[in-house]
């Protein structure tokens, strides 16, 4: 899939990596409330939670640097669809009931997301037209996010199905991820091997390759998405737990009010971004995350907790749009998995240190103290934007 000087966006290619992108998300976005609410089932506390959490996270990054190098010398295509077999191996693990079990499940299921991701960036950097980057990368993020719309809602309902169960939701998970490596083999058949980097990375030492962790060329975007997402599982994951302690009923309407902002958004922002600027529309999304996070220490009904979702969503869908979008501009095309490889660290790293603290806040504190902590890191995340104005343009 070479990269597109002009004009088209959706080549079949394009279509098929989105689709293999959307059902690996899918499986994400059916275990985001689950977890939680396993574990607590199980036995487990709110840190407990995030220490769950936390392992996915933590498995992620470590294996980045590895898998972006073998990205490089191998096949992007293969590696992704490498990634989505490893997510629907991993959960089958879940079905022991165990609250080890599913820390160990969450954190092999790491490992196949770094391979989702990292085959799944390189694969985008490659495609999208240089005129039109901030657009591709909102339709893909916009595809990638669209799996929160419906698919926590449908967790929740087969939860507490009479014929559903955690068992269901697992064998459901494992499913998704399965059928997105059929269609990532599928999406082969349309992109070129990498013999056009190979020469390149053959001649670097493979131990030099794989310690060297941080790619300078996308370090400034990987930072605005770790800033952009510190405060995200207090969103998707905690505010399950919080929805329940304060009495909310049909909350899966969260999930699909946000998620549909979230799809909606990202195309038509990731454009925005193109015209406006990178800096202008980061800013934008650190402002409209600190509003909604604002807004949930004093929402206390079930409206109000929509109205912060979508605008949390919101800010998120534009500042990581962009940040994405940074990053296929500056990554190096001779080491392309390699770079963004490291981009996609950023958001497994910061949903683990988020999941962490959030879960931390809420056994020391309490929910309000969470969003309130989660206000003040979209805060700090804005103030890293402000300083590298200059250079975020």
């Amino acid at each position: 899939m070479p990269t597109v000087k002009s004009g088209t966006i959706w080549t079949p290619a394009f279509a098929l990596l989105c689709l293999a992108q959307l059902l690996g998300y899918a499986q994400h976005s059916i275990l985001t409330p689950t977890f939680p609410l396993y574990v607590t089932q199980l036995g487990g506390s709110p840190f407990v939670v995030g220490l769950v959490l936390a392992c996915f996270a933590v498995t992620s990054v470590i294996v980045r640097p590895t898998i972006g190098h073998w990205a490089d010398r191998w096949n992007e295509a293969g590696v992704m669809i490498w990634g989505l077999l490893f997510l629907g191996a991993s959960i089958l693990l879940c079905f022991i009931p165990l609250v080890e079990a599913t820390m160990l499940a969450n954190g092999l299921r790491g490992i196949g997301w770094a391979g989702l991701n990292a085959g799944g960036y390189t694969l985008l950097a490659s495609s999208a037209p240089e005129a039109k980057r901030g657009e591709a990368s909102g339709y893909y993020s916009g595809v990638q996010g669209s799996a929160s719309i419906l698919f926590p809602a449908v967790a929740l309902w087969l939860i507490y199905a009479p014929f559903g169960g955690f068992r269901v939701v697992f064998a459901t998970a494992t499913t998704l991820a399965i059928i997105g490596a059929g269609v990532g083999a599928a999406m082969a058949r349309y992109v070129p091997s990498t013999v056009h980097r190979r020469s390149f990375v053959a001649n670097q030492p493979w131990w030099r390759e794989l310690f060297n962790i941080v790619d300078r060329d996308v370090f400034l975007p990987s930072v605005m998405l770790f800033c952009l997402n510190l405060s995200f599982p207090a969103v998707t994951s905690f505010i399950v737990l919080y929805a329940r302690d304060i009495g909310i009923e049909n909350f899966g309407s969260y999930f699909v009010v946000s998620g549909a902002t979230n799809l909606l958004a990202r195309p038509l922002l990731g454009r925005a971004s193109d015209k406006i600027g990178r800096s202008r529309s980061l800013a934008v999304g650190f402002i409209l995350q600190i509003m909604a996070l604002s807004l949930l220490i004093i929402a206390s009904s079930l409206f109000g907790v929509l109205i912060a979702g979508a605008l949390y969503m919101l800010g998120n869908a534009i500042g990581s749009s962009t940040a994405l979008a940074l990053a296929v501009e500056r990554a190096n095309p001779q080491r392309r998995g390699k770079a963004m490889a490291s981009f996609s660290m950023a958001y497994p790293l910061s949903y683990g240190v988020g999941s962490l603290l959030m879960g931390s806040i809420v056994e020391i504190g309490g929910y309000i103290e969470m969003f309130l902590t989660a206000a003040g890191l979209s805060a700090a995340g804005l103030a890293v934007a402000l300083t590298n104005w200059s250079r975020l343009k």
